[in-house]
This record gives structure tokens, sequence and C-alpha cells, in this order.
């Protein structure tokens, strides 16, 4: 539903987005024939404006289309509550360092033959209710494989389905098959055909972030729900149309993107057989420039050999140091600019960008203010960066962001806070590589993955975080960084947070800050390893390779 691509093409709302986009960069690298599909989200997600009081308002984007994307001549049509919507195509060419070119097709409806509210269909990312995001799912899914056939693209040789938003692709593969053997309905045969061309990756461990629509909604808009009703457990209705079990169906191999989250995937969705294949983060897009080029001077082939990031490990500690303060500073004038926050380069700084909902946890760090000033009077003073979206839907989320206005109003001299407002890949650059120590707090088990912390890492940030997701993976404690609390603990959403605050603080005072600002050296060390063990790792050239050897040519 989702394709991080650059800052100024407004198609990701977060994390699902911009990993789309990372693997599709691996894709283009390594030369692998792959081809992208999403919708144009021609308004965006959204502009995020934070007013005085912190309060997050919305609005569209507008972005000039024509300057990154090139229209496509072919048309297809789906249909949708028996009429017929119109959709066209734009595209996108990612570029691999060899020369290699990965298209994205971004679907539109934004046609004159088109109703005006078909028009908008593929406007808002995420947007509307439950009618609005059924016919973006059909665009997508079925649009999508109609477009690509328009397009010339008839050998495919497998599907890879990015979460469930786009499993409706299943329905017109199977109605493919039906029209060539000249069968009456589908049938099981049918669907073991299609089985083995789709691969299905699932990225919440949150039952509400599974897409279900009601069997009234599906079967008046999608007609064809009566047809695979009967169809495996879902395929299509039990009184709803559940997106991830059709995905599930109709899937040779699925995966979650965690070690973890596949164990909590398997318990979710019990009879399949779920493996895993860890996330990744495009280490070449999400390297600051001057890390890059201490890489480039010392280790030439990390671009195209992610895994000799190792030799980081022997890489000048000075050098190191210096290449993180120049992108330091150019957060830290960033973000002056921007807020207005009088934030100073030789302060400890802190960075947190999650998107604002309450199982991130963003006002975890200020569970006890008092302790937080002790502890700068002790060892020295914090300066907190702040970055993130809150759907608009999302009340608690919004509330989250005007907690952090109002907290800063409660801290003395020593704390410095700042929340950057309109969080897009590029702030989430300069905040993953301008930061000193990277904060992830998530809800226990709740955190499917997360690669905001891989991002730091390949610039050498460590990360302090809750065990969860890839940090259970990640964290070796007080070599690649610092772990809050214990693993395969979890907490009631409104019970007390008590031994995770004290563990965060303790891990502050006691650790954290003393290499910071008593023993340089051995705080780089720490970020040497972050790059050498976890950078090396953690990134979509080795998440890709997963992929080949156990999903695409398996």
């Amino acid at each position: 539903m989702e394709v991080g691509l650059q800052s100024a093409v407004p198609t990701y709302a977060g994390g699902l987005g911009i990993l789309a986009g990372d693997t599709l960069r691996a894709a283009a690298d390594t030369g692998i024939p792959m081809v992208g599909i999403s919708l144009l989200s021609r308004k965006g997600y959204f502009r995020q404006q934070i007013d005085n009081s912190g309060w997050q308002t919305e609005s569209p984007i507008n972005w000039p289309i024509n300057d990154y994307l090139q229209l496509q001549e072919p048309r297809i049509s789906v249909d949708i509550d028996d009429r017929k919507v119109l959709v066209r195509t734009w595209r996108y060419d990612i570029q691999g360092i060899d020369g290699s070119v990965v298209p994205v097709f971004l679907l539109d409806t934004n046609l004159e033959a088109n109703n005006e509210y078909d028009k908008s269909l593929t406007d808002y990312l995420y947007g509307g209710d439950d009618e609005y995001r059924l016919c973006q799912e059909i665009i997508l899914g079925i649009g999508g494989v109609r477009i690509l056939r328009a397009l010339g693209y008839d050998d495919i040789n497998r599907y890879h389905m990015n979460e469930g938003h786009s499993s409706l692709l299943i329905f017109e593969l199977m109605e493919e098959l039906i029209a060539k053997d000249g069968s009456a309905q589908a049938t099981e045969k049918h669907l073991s055909i299609i089985r083995q061309q789709c691969v299905f990756t699932t990225h919440t461990p949150v039952a509400a972030g599974h897409d279900r629509f009601s069997f009234e909604l599906a079967c008046r808009l999608l007609k064809k729900c009566n047809t695979f009703r009967d169809m495996g457990k879902s395929m299509c209705c039990n009184n709803d149309l559940n997106l991830t079990y059709l995905a599930l169906d109709a899937s040779h191999y699925i995966n979650g993107v965690a070690k973890r989250h596949r164990e909590i995937t398997k318990r979710m969705f019990i009879g399949y057989d779920i493996d895993s294949i860890t996330n990744g983060v495009h280490a070449t897009t999400w390297a600051c420039n001057e890390l890059q080029a201490l890489f480039d001077q010392y280790i030439p082939d990390w671009r195209r050999d992610n895994a000799s990031l190792r030799y980081a490990i022997s890489l000048p500690r000075d050098k190191i140091w210096q290449a993180h303060n120049q992108a330091k500073l150019k957060l830290v004038e960033y973000v002056n600019k921007i807020c207005n926050s009088g934030m100073d380069m030789n302060i400890f700084t802190i960075g947190f960008a999650r998107r604002a909902t309450q199982y991130k946890r963003t006002t975890l760090i200020f569970n006890d203010i008092q302790r937080l000033i002790d502890i700068t009077a002790n060892i020295g003073p914090i300066q907190l960066i702040f970055s993130g979206k809150a759907h608009p839907k999302d009340q608690d989320g919004k509330e989250l962001i005007q907690q952090v206005y109002h907290i800063q109003d409660t801290l003395n001299e020593n704390i410095k806070t700042a929340y950057i407002p309109d969080y897009d890949m590029d702030i989430g650059k300069l905040m993953t590589s301008g930061s000193d120590l990277w904060l992830n707090t998530p809800l226990p088990p709740m955190e499917a993955s997360g690669t905001s912390g891989m991002k730091a890492a390949v610039n050498g940030v460590p990360s302090l975080s809750v065990l969860d997701g890839w940090w259970i993976e990640g964290c070796i404690e007080g070599v690649t960084g610092w772990a809050i609390g214990k693993a395969n603990q979890s907490y009631d959403k409104d019970g007390p947070e008590t031994e995770e605050t004290k563990s965060l603080y303790n891990k502050l005072e006691h650790e954290i800050m003393p290499l910071y600002y008593l023993r340089r050296d051995e705080y780089i060390t720490v970020m040497q390893h972050a790059i050498a063990l976890n950078a090396s790792f953690f990134n979509t050239e080795r998440m890709l390779n997963q992929y080949i050897t156990k999903a695409y040519f398996r």
C-alpha cells in the first residue's frame, strides 16, 4: 500500500513503506528482476503541523507528480460496486549502483472518465472509511495485476505481498487461471498453482492491524467474493473478508519480520507454516555522507558487499568521531533552525523518531522527571530530539506529542527538548546519523521488527531499546548498545512501567553517559561495534538474499 522512494514523493507513511523502498533499492543494486506496485497517493499521507500548544493538525500534500514520475500509456479498469473504475499508472525508476533499474508503478484513478468519488480513490494513503480502503485494495491487488499485464509483464514467477493490503491479487490470478483452462469455477487445483506463485510477509503482531471487511461490504464492492467464499479458510469470506487469511491461504512461503515476530505470528495464526526473515535497511541510502566517505576510503566494496562493514572494527576511531560530529552538526543546526531550541554540539543527544501512538510510548523517558534531572546534575546535560506523526484519527497519539511539549515546561536548563514536525525520510536520516544515542521504547511484544535502530547502526549510533523486534537479535549488551529491561517481558499497557523506567535511567546514569562524557574512547568502541556487528547484518542486501533462497526460488 505504501513505498518510500524519496522524501519529495509522499507515497509512504512509515516503516512499512520505507522497508518496501529499501527492498527495491537492494534489488536494483544486485540486478534482481523485480517490479514494485503501489498507489500514487496523490495527496500523500498528510502534512503535519504542530501548533504552539503541541497539537497536531493535518493538511493534504500538494506535490509535483510530473517532476518525479513518468506517465505510462496503458489504461485498465476494475469493477467496483457494479461500475468500472479506470486506472492508469506512473513510473518511478530506482537505479542500482551498477546501473540496473527496478521500476515502480504507482496506480492512479484521477481520470475524467471516473466519477468524483472514484477519482479520489488513490488520493490519500490510509485515508477514509472501510469502503474507501477496500476500494483502494481492489485497485492495488486486482488493478495491480492487470496493469502489469498491460505493461507486458506476463512471466512473473513470484508475487510478494508486503502485508495483506495487496492480497486481492489472488482473486485476479484465480480469474486468469479459470479463463485459461475454461473451468466453470475455482478449484483447489487452481489454488495450489497460485500458492506456488505467492509469497506473504506479515508485519504486525497486533490483530487490529490486519485488514478485515464485512461480508456485506465485500460482496457489494467485490462481487467475486461469492465465487471464492468456500475455498480455504478465508477464500474469501466467513462473515468477513480477512485479507491476511486470504494471503496466508494462497502463499507457499509466509514469514514474519524478526525471529520473535515469527513466534508471535505463529500463535496468532495457528496451523500455518511461518518462517522469519529479519528486516534490514538499505545501507547506502541511510549512511550519512560523512560515514559514506569514511567507508569508501577504508572499506571500498561496502556498497556491493554490505557484510564487509564488519571491517569497521578497524576504522580509525578519531575519524569515526570526526564523521559523527559532522553529521551531528547538521542535525543540531537543523533543529535549531526549525524548532529554535538552542541545541548544543557538545551535549549528549538522544534521538527518538517513531509513529506517535500509545504502544510506542514516546514519553517513557519522562516517567520520573526528577530522576532524569538528577542524572543530568550528576553526569552531564542531555538533549532530546523527537519526531513522528500520529494518524489523523489517533487522538491518543496526538496527545503524546502534546505531552512532550508540555513536559518541556517542567525541565531544567540541563535538559533541552525539541519535536521536529512533519517527519520524513530526510529528517529520519538526519536524526539517525546525528544523534549520539537512539532510543526505542515499544510496549512488548508489539514491535514486529523496527528499522530505525538499524539506520542508526549504519551511522555508528548505538541503541538503547526495549528488547523487542529486531533488537533481541541485535543487542549485545554494552557492545552494540544497551537493553531496557529484560527479554520476553510483557507489561499491561495501562499498568506500571516501574522496572523498565528504572532500567532506562540506570543505563543512562551508570553506563552510557559516563562513557560519553568521561570515557569517550570506550563510547566510540561501541559505535564501531554498532557498524561492524549490526550494520553488516541488518541490511536489505542480506534480507533480500534470504528471500531469494527461501521464498522466490524455492
